[in-house]
C-alpha cells in the first residue's frame, strides 16, 4: 500500500500564553534541532507590549539559527516592529488587505474556523496560509467552532494555500490530520503543558 508523503516539518509550533524563565528559551532551541518546526508563532495574549518586544527578540534569534518562519500573532504592526518573518491574523484582528499594506510580501496568515465562506475570502485575500479548526478540544483555547476532515478536505480541492490544522493536536490524533493531507499541524499545549513528556521528548513522538 502506498504510503502518502508527509512534510518532515509539519509542525507549526504556537509559544505557551506565558514565558516565565530562561528554561523556555533552551526547550525551544532543543525542540527547533529537531527539524521538524517549520513555523514558531508568538501568541502573548496578556503580556505588555514592551515584554512582547524583548521576548520577541530572544525568540527571533532562535528561530533564525534553525530556519524557523517566526511569526506573531494579532498585531502586524508589532510584527512589523520585530522584523518578524510574518503575523497570524484572527478573525476579529486587522483585516488582511490592511495588514498588507504593513507588512508588504511577509507571510500573513488567517484563521478560517470551520467556516467554508471565510476559507474562499481567505484565499480571494491572498493569504499565504489559512488555519482550519478546532479538530479537538484545547486546553489552551476554548473551542467555538468545530471542524472537521470534510472541511479540510474541501479546503484541498479549491486551493494550494498551506492549510494549518489546528485544536488539540496530539500523539494521539495527529496522524489522521497529516494523513488527509493537512500541511502544517498547530500544536501548542501538547508541546509545553505536557505532564508526561519534557517539550524535546514530546516533539520527538510526532514523527
Amino acid at each position: 500500500m502506498r504510503k502518502n508523503r508527509v512534510n518532515k516539518k509539519f509542525i507549526y509550533l504556537i509559544s505557551p500564553n506565558r514565558i516565565k524563565d530562561n528554561l523556555f528559551y533552551y526547550n525551544l532551541e532543543q525542540v527547533l534541532k529537531t527539524k521538524k518546526v517549520s513555523y514558531f508563532q508568538l501568541r502573548l495574549k496578556n503580556e505588555k507590549r514592551k515584554t512582547k518586544i524583548s521576548i520577541g527578540k530572544k525568540i527571533k534569534k532562535i528561530c533564525k539559527k534553525y530556519n524557523v518562519k517566526f511569526l506573531v500573532n494579532d498585531d502586524p504592526q508589532l510584527a512589523k516592529k520585530l522584523n518578524s518573518d510574518g503575523c497570524h491574523l484572527g478573525q476579529k484582528d486587522m483585516n488582511i488587505l490592511k495588514a498588507r499594506k504593513i507588512l508588504k510580501n511577509k507571510i500573513i496568515g488567517i484563521t478560517c474556523h470551520n467556516s467554508i465562506n471565510l476559507i474562499r475570502k481567505a484565499v480571494n485575500d491572498n493569504a499565504n496560509y489559512i488555519a482550519i479548526g478546532a479538530f479537538f478540544a484545547s486546553k489552551t483555547k476554548k473551542v467555538k467552532f468545530k471542524a472537521n476532515i470534510d472541511l479540510l478536505n474541501y479546503a484541498k480541492n479549491i486551493t494550494n494555500i498551506p492549510i494549518v490544522a489546528i485544536g488539540g493536536i496530539k500523539f494521539s490524533n495527529y496522524k489522521k490530520l497529516l494523513l488527509n493531507k493537512a500541511n502544517f499541524l498547530a500544536i501548542s499545549g501538547y508541546i509545553w503543558n505536557n505532564k508526561k513528556y519534557k517539550p524535546l521528548d514530546a516533539i520527538k513522538k510526532l514523527k
